[in-house]
């Protein structure tokens, strides 16, 4: 008989206990996306739980964070946290990919 699957978020196990990096508590809550983008940078500078550059852990996280809430996100939720993405871009001098 298959074992059911465990009922615990295995994104929320990531988030809390992987080498990713730390952030601030309720970052992805915010409304603007400048101060999401500008707590991601903070973390991601500050954090020495990281492997890659500050840049990419930070887009890292959000990005995780948007394919993990999924279809959740209003679209106003998911328009700023898009923004947020050009924030970390413009914060730390990056051209958008084409």
């Amino acid at each position: 008989m298959p074992k059911k699957k465990s009922k615990q978020r295995w994104s929320r196990d990531v988030t809390e206990n992987s080498d990713a990096m730390d952030l601030a508590d309720g970052v992805f809550k915010q409304r603007s996306a400048k101060k999401i983008a500008d707590s991601l940078k903070h973390s991601a500078e500050a954090s020495p739980r990281r492997k890659t550059s500050p840049f990419q852990s930070a887009m890292s996280m959000l990005t995780f964070y948007i394919n993990r809430a999924g279809k959740q996100l209003s679209k106003s939720r998911l328009a700023t946290l898009n923004r947020a993405k050009n924030e970390l871009r413009k914060d730390f001098d990056k051209q958008p990919k084409r």
